[in-house]
């Protein structure tokens, strides 16, 4: 018999069939994600449920329990997914308001279907995560490289730095690299370090003692939150170098001390560190420790910004309109040619996080049900697609010619921008020091 006090999964409907709270242990066996489920239709996760076979939908619409259901959920991969569960009302008084559903998953044989990283003991909303590697959606080849590096990466206990610009997905990574690892049950903590003011940093990574300071009470640090989990420090260029040594030290011998704080307390946690800048600026420029950088680099995930994963531009795009779709209750079509060709042109400086907010955007202003142009800001539109060949035509020179003075109008602007320092001016252009100042003396003469 089924018993709803060891069930993996808890889903509340409103008595329109939309889901109000979910606690899914195992959103990756059903293909779903958190933006899917959460004020989404319940009928809209899955291809074979509707109102008249849904045990929670009947719920609301009888007031009678179902218990110890059977059913397979088709999922939108396609995927047959066997649940055991069963379904109550809520009621206020004699009015029915919802309905709450108790449920795990099962094969045929009554064994989990789904080996690998995604057992059933990953627990959404409690180890503090909302993503796994499944969420990571590409078909890029360098992307499906990182994918395969996480999978190795997350059986070993090595420390890993994330590089990679704002909006290219380093949280997702890192907990990707946590829900795979075999610490997945543990806590997920992560902290932005940019956004600690330096005089309380000391004290929220490693803990206070009481009477350490004025106000002072006993409390855990990040490090000790993170205990059996994983603890992920975003940003950790933002740090001065006083406390980059502290968290270096802390790094090598697994040990801290809480601030006031008589003896040290041992760590059993996985730290991933990321950063949103080059760390050879960074070190060139005083704003890291060498040593800091060679102890977090022993596992190194470099993100590639999204203006180098054109290929993953069309399938992220539909992917979010699928999910904004389910959130709102719409149904937009994918992406069109014309949009995309819009899209597939512009530089994305905030990345992938800018290209979500895009499209969430654009379901804010959409009067069809298919995103166009006149939805999306309209910074995208001051596109240069056509400026090469429109410059040749006009200027009537040859391509070597307009290629040199194209490359020589770029290195002029990044020397200007980096005050004539060739070392910060050549990693900006990822060339030689030695190149760039060939091309500066050639093009200076000119």
């Amino acid at each position: 018999m089924f018993k709803q006090d060891s069930c993996k999964n808890v889903v509340i409907i409103d008595n329109t069939g939309v889901i109000i709270y979910f606690t899914m242990s195992n959103l990756p066996v059903y293909d779903l994600t958190p933006e899917d489920v959460m004020g989404g239709k319940l009928t809209s996760l899955y291809k074979n449920l509707d109102n008249n076979n849904s045990t929670l939908i009947a719920a609301t619409k009888t007031g009678q329990p179902t218990i110890n259901y059977k059913q397979g959920l088709k999922t939108k991969r396609n995927n047959l997914v066997y649940q055991v569960g069963s379904t109550y009302p809520i009621m206020d008084r004699d009015r029915i308001i919802g309905a709450i559903e108790f449920s795990d998953y099962f094969d045929k044989k009554g064994k989990l279907p789904y080996k690998g990283c995604f057992q059933s003991n990953i627990i959404y909303n409690r180890n503090g995560t909302c993503y796994t590697i499944d969420d990571i959606i590409t078909r890029n080849q360098e992307m499906i490289k990182i994918k395969e590096k996480i999978h190795r990466v997350s059986k070993t206990e090595s420390i890993i730095l994330i590089q990679g610009n704002t909006g290219t997905g380093k949280e997702l990574i890192a907990q990707s690299i946590h829900n795979c690892s075999n610490r997945r049950e543990g806590p997920f903590i992560s902290q932005n370090c940019g956004a600690i003011p330096e005089n309380l940093l000391e004290g929220i990574l490693f803990g206070t003692t009481k009477g350490s300071f004025t106000s002072a009470e006993n409390k855990e640090g990040l490090f000790e939150l993170a205990q059996g989990g994983t603890l992920f420090l975003d940003e950790i260029n933002s740090l001065s170098p006083l406390s980059q040594v502290k968290l270096l030290k802390a790094i090598e011998e697994r040990r801290i001390r809480r601030i006031g704080g008589s003896h040290e307390i041992p760590l059993d946690i996985r730290i991933i560190v990321a950063l949103n800048e080059d760390p050879r600026v960074l070190m060139e420029q005083g704003r890291m420790r060498e040593d800091l950088y060679y102890r977090i680099s022993v596992v190194q995930i470099i993100l590639p910004e999204l203006i180098a994963r054109k290929d993953d531009i069309e399938l992220l795009s539909n992917y979010y309109i699928e999910i904004y779709n389910k959130k709102l209750g719409y149904n937009v079509k994918p992406i069109s040619k014309e949009l995309l060709d819009v899209f597939e042109q512009y530089n994305w400086p905030g990345n992938v996080r800018e290209l979500k907010n895009v499209i969430e955007g654009a379901f804010n202003n959409i009067t069809k049900n298919e995103l166009t142009i006149e939805d999306i800001p309209s910074r995208m539109l001051e596109s240069k697609k056509h400026e090469i060949t429109d410059t040749l035509y006009n200027l009537n020179c040859d391509l070597k010619t307009y290629l040199e003075d194209h490359e020589r109008s770029i290195i002029l602007e990044a020397y200007k921008n980096y005050q004539n320092n060739l070392t910060l001016t050549a990693a900006s252009l990822k060339i030689s020091k030695q190149l760039l100042k060939y091309k500066l003396n050639k093009y200076t003469k000119q």
